[in-house]
């Protein structure tokens, strides 16, 4: 599986979009600051939105299809399956 994902500093706060086929690596490494970058200077720790697909390619085109959505849209993808902006990296399985 790959996924493309949303992180945030917080409910309408800095938002981060990427891609990965290890969700639960890649969440921790943004969450712990392990890589540099552009979620360690701006603290964007919260998964809010996740979407899995079956190829990369698939992941690709998705993620970068929406870093050039305009801002109000990606609040809408997360409001829409997520209102409650929760942390949903506590649910995944480990």
């Amino acid at each position: 599986m790959f996924y493309v994902y949303i992180m945030a500093s917080g409910r309408n706060g800095t938002l981060y979009i990427g891609q990965t086929d290890n969700l639960n690596r890649r969440v921790f490494e943004h969450q712990s600051g392990a890589v540099p970058g552009f979620t360690a200077r701006h603290d964007t720790k919260i998964l809010v939105w996740f979407e899995a697909h079956d190829s990369r390619e698939s992941a690709l085109i998705t993620e970068r299809r929406m870093k050039r959505w305009n801002r109000d849209w990606k609040l809408a993808r997360i409001e829409m399956d997520n209102p409650n902006w929760d942390d949903l990296a506590l649910r995944l399985e480990p």
